[in-house]
């Protein structure tokens, strides 16, 4: 036995190259990974109707009006956009003019995304670490708790990470061939995953920017010339589409949605941009605080961490010693590239959401997710091959122990749910860790093979039954509403610690403290869409082909219920927070004059987040309250079925 670290020579499944056929077991262990995957996301789908309420509407609209498909609008008679780029709208509204607008048709595409996440991950890790590691690094995502939750959703946070995934193979291309072409697929990929969620799929550029540039095969020039091509690549990805909205007149387009000037450059840069990082974001909902304590550990809080850190302490130690086990190695050896690239996107995007001080939800950590599962498979499989080496054997087993710990603590954070497994967790685990250790030292040649494989399952099995237990759990239950969670309940989850809260919020709590899934009121608010009754879903629909909205609501999630009950346009006052300037007061107005809206519906308040504001405390407009405020002086309110309704065709004077 060695008595310093060293790397065994670049054959076997760590250079595909030399093993082109691959061993008999992996590819019905691809199969039955794909197809629990599959299984997992797929299951009981439809138990969650609408999910997100805000972006099923917005599909339902692009299933009917391409215009509104192109912008990305909440209603098919374009009054305003959602406050994203609407990329992964268009997938789902394809998938609704194809099936019809119903809960699958919106949610099985994002199931099927996270599907092939998962393989494609499996063969960006297998192609420089092997079919094990490309495995272990599927596996890990699969089961992460909020990706569970994410691809059974229709947030854009699926295509999102898929698309950075795909990214992450290109790199993996590039720096195999140092070919221009797989750089310029490269910012084709995040170029498209800007315009699905803007800025965030940029925070995966800087690992791949380094990694081609450290490993790439080309000298140094050429490579600096390459990159600059990708990040061309990138921007006329992106751009083309920033620039016919920004061309369009206002008025042939939608109010864009989450801008305060009705400008998508503005929404880029302010609310979902720089505003995410420094907290000022106008009409926004608050920052700063409002989002929970920045910090170091932010990953590792009660919000966070049930959701996505499972594995992030044991990936992060074994990150550390492939760094250390590769560090001599040439400058374009893959091993070392792989750390460099899985790495940076770790602690890139991890580092950002630690410390940003906008608004920032739990869910947003599912693009960790791919990170964490290659750093695991790869760190995994490099100590194995070195586990004659008595640090690397040792630093393995450290990795298993602390990740047994970890899954201890965050079980114990949801003391009802399954309390026989923490103990499981973590007495199996410790065992694991000291056995993986011990074989190396004690074990004979002929049984070590054997013993050691026994070992490693039993390992595996104990660090991932916890995220598998959450995961399971969430796919048992409906996801609805804007700020959906994954797992049970845990003590002191959103809303507790300094700062934490979300000031004004209307719905239900969990007992942690947090949203309830699908709270909220009758009418709908903020983070629920409304519930629309009988009785009310049959005045709505009424003469509905006289109108061009059927209905007028403050804010988008409470317009988005009634419109997906009636079928029928409904605008959304405000945008999403009610904060937007769209419509102005005169223009309601106009539209009422002219015969263009028949109802309008109470309930949110108006005014901005919190409701019934005069001005709105981030600088977001107030017509919201305008509006609601000139429409109780000019017409007469009725209650439906819990709901306060104005026809607005018969003025009380």
């Amino acid at each position: 036995m060695t008595s310093t670290l060293s790397v065994p020579p670049k054959v076997g499944p760590l250079a595909p190259e030399a093993a082109p056929r691959p061993p008999r077991w992996v590819r019905p262990a691809l199969i039955g990974l794909l197809l629990a995957t599959g299984v997992l996301y797929l299951w009981g789908l439809g138990r969650s109707g609408w999910a997100n309420a805000f972006y099923s509407a917005a599909v339902q609209a692009g299933a009917e009006s391409w215009k509104a498909f192109f912008f990305g609008s909440s209603d098919a008679a374009n009054s305003i956009t959602v406050d994203k780029t609407p990329a992964s709208l268009w997938v789902m509204a394809l998938s609704a003019r194809i099936f019809g607008v119903n809960a699958w048709s919106i949610l099985v595409p994002q199931a099927l995304m996270g599907v092939a996440s998962v393989g494609v991950l499996y063969a960006t890790v297998k192609r420089w670490y092997g079919p094990a590691a490309g495995l272990l690094a599927g596996a890990v995502l699969a089961l992460t708790p909020v990706a569970v939750l994410m691809f059974r959703f229709n947030n854009p946070d699926a295509l999102l990470v898929l698309l950075m995934v795909a990214g992450a193979w290109a790199t993996v291309r590039a720096v195999e061939t140092g070919g221009t072409k797989w750089l310029v697929l490269v910012g084709v990929f995040i170029g498209f995953g800007f315009l699905t969620k803007m800025l965030q799929a940029l925070l995966v550029v800087p690992a791949f920017a380094l990694t081609y540039l450290m490993a790439g095969p080309p000298r140094l020039g050429k490579r600096i010339g390459q990159l600059l091509l990708g990040g061309l690549a990138m921007i006329v990805s992106a751009g083309w589409y920033i620039a016919i909205v920004e061309l369009v007149p206002a008025s042939m387009r939608p109010y864009i949605g989450g801008s305060q000037n009705n400008s998508l450059l503005e929404l880029t840069l302010g609310y979902n941009g720089l505003g995410r990082l420094s907290g000022n974001e106008t009409g926004s909902v608050g920052g700063g605080g409002g989002w929970g304590s920045t910090g170091l550990l932010r990953m590792f809080d009660s919000s966070q961490g049930g959701q996505i850190s499972w594995l992030l302490p044991g990936a992060l130690i074994v990150l550390v010693a492939g760094l250390v086990l590769t560090a001599a190695r040439p400058r374009t050896d893959h091993r070392r590239a792989g750390f460099v690239l899985w790495g940076g996107w770790l602690l890139v995007t991890g580092l950002v959401f630690s410390y940003m001080q906008g608004i920032f939800h739990a869910y947003y950590t599912v693009a960790l997710a791919p990170a964490i599962g290659a750093v695991a498979g790869m760190g995994t499989v490099l100590l194995w091959r070195a586990r004659r080496n008595l640090v690397a054997s040792a630093t393995l087993s450290v990795a298993v122990a602390v990740t047994a710990w970890w899954s201890y603590r965050l079980l114990s954070q949801s003391p009802g749910f399954l309390p026989w497994l923490r103990t499981a967790v973590l007495v199996g685990g410790l065992i694991a860790a000291v056995a993986l250790f011990v074989t190396q030292l004690f074990a004979t040649r002929r049984l070590a093979p054997r013993l050691g494989l026994m070992v490693a399952a039993g390992a595996l099995v104990a660090v991932l039954s916890g995220p598998a237990a959450y995961a399971a759990q969430t796919a048992s239950e409906a996801q609805t509403g804007s700020i959906p969670s994954a797992g049970p309940a845990t003590a002191g989850g959103f809303g507790r610690g300094p700062g934490g809260g979300f000031p004004g919020a209307q719905g239900g709590t969990t007992p942690n403290g947090g949203f309830a899934r699908g709270g909220g009121m009758r009418g709908g608010g903020l983070l629920n869409a409304a519930t629309v009754g009988d009785e009310l879903k049959s005045i709505l629909d009424a003469n509905a082909d006289q109108y061009i909205w059927v209905a007028a609501a403050v804010g988008s999630q409470s317009a988005s219920g009634y419109q997906l009950a009636t079928g029928d346009p409904v605008m959304a006052i405000g945008g999403f927070n009610g904060s937007d300037p769209s419509p102005t007061l005169s223009q309601f107005q106009r539209y009422v004059a002219d015969g263009k809206i028949h109802y309008f519906i109470g309930g949110f308040g108006g005014g901005g987040f919190g409701g019934g504001r005069r001005a709105n405390d981030t600088g977001g407009s107030d017509y919201s309250t305008q509006i609601t405020e000139w429409v109780q002086a000019n017409f007469t309110a009725e209650t439906v079925g819990g709901t306060t309704l104005y026809d607005l065709t018969t003025p009380t004077s």
